[in-house]
């Protein structure tokens, strides 16, 4: 990475909700930049590479997946239990050992 003084340091932004105890239905739509700069030396790969882990631990992408369309009650219910029954089954079989 070539750098001079004059030039700024890069940075990598995305916008990310903001979290509140209260539902989501409920708050306006405000964003949060997620904000990443890149230190004096880093190679671009290893940034974005912590660029994508802080995005995916404020669950950005999932939140936008979860948003892309309407889900009706009866679908939310089956997703949720399906998620429940898994989880069961799999305390059950770490439980036997």
């Amino acid at each position: 990475m070539v750098s001079s003084s004059s030039q700024p340091p890069l940075r990598f932004k995305v916008d990310a909700p903001l979290s509140s105890p209260f539902p989501s239905s409920l708050l306006p739509r405000t964003h949060m930049p997620v904000e990443i700069k890149i230190r004096k030396g880093e190679i671009v790969d290893k940034a974005l590479r912590r660029l994508k882990k802080k995005v995916d631990r404020e669950g950005i992408i999932k939140d936008a997946r979860a948003k892309r369309g309407y889900e009706k009650p009866c679908e939310r219910r089956r997703r949720k239990g399906k998620v429940k029954a898994f989880n069961s089954y799999l305390r059950k079989k770490w439980e036997h050992k």
